[in-house]
């Protein structure tokens, strides 16, 4: 019922999920991403704890195969899963359980990995690697945006639209881009409408004034 894509972008270091289905509010659950250690969404039967206990693992520096390996075998329920995985060093590891509803897989690629159930057909995320593989030189979080624009235009959820989501981290504790469009006939269009804002002058302004732990150590040495 979902289509995303995890990712780790070398050029500024940031790792995001993107992520759509026809199902409420996909952004409070499937995405999950921690600055310096990774990114991962979970889906089909969505366990938020394979992401919270995944971000856990590569904190303990597990390499992707590893932690989704212990992942699995954690979860009894794990055929019902479907689960993709990105180090900060862009190392993946995907699964995709044998109950997932069909069309159901993944494609990993060193970066980035693209994984769905319940969609139309494979061509929903090889669109979206496509146009991610494509636009290297535009912002981190507009290609996350354009890959699930391509995965809706290629097929996407076979059911409809509901909600999206973008989940951006870039070296704070906190989120640096966190959109969710939770209930809407349009998702990505109304995302791309977020989007849009949180780039507007007024709105980068304010985040440039936000305070960073860099700003927190140098005000305490001071």
């Amino acid at each position: 019922m979902t289509f995303s894509l995890v990712a780790y972008d070398q050029a500024t270091g940031m790792t995001g999920v993107a992520v759509a289905t026809k199902h409420l509010a996909v952004g409070a659950l499937v995405p999950h991403a921690r600055s310096g250690l990774g990114a991962i969404a979970t889906q089909a039967q969505t366990n938020p704890l394979l992401g919270m206990r995944g971000l856990q693992l590569l904190e303990q520096d597990l390499r992707p195969d590893h932690a989704l390996e212990r992942l699995l075998l954690e979860d009894p329920d794990r055929d019902e899963r479907q689960v993709h995985i990105v180090d900060c060093t862009g190392r993946t590891a995907a699964w995709t359980g044998r109950d997932c509803i069909g069309w159901a897989g993944h494609r990993t690629f060193e970066g980035f990995s693209v994984a769905g159930n319940m969609l139309t057909g494979p061509e929903t995320i090889e669109a979206m690697a496509a146009i991610y593989q494509r636009t290297a030189g535009l912002r981190f979080s507009e290609r996350l945006l354009l890959a699930l624009e391509a995965g809706e235009a290629a097929g996407g959820d076979r059911r409809g639209r509901q909600s999206a989501a973008l989940y951006v981290m870039n070296g704070e504790a906190y989120s640096h881009l966190d959109l969710r469009v939770d209930h809407s006939d349009d998702p990505l269009a109304s995302l791309r409408v977020l989007w849009q804002e949180y780039h507007k002058d007024y709105y980068q302004s304010f985040r440039r004034c936000m305070p960073t732990e860099h700003r927190v150590l140098e005000a305490e040495a001071a």
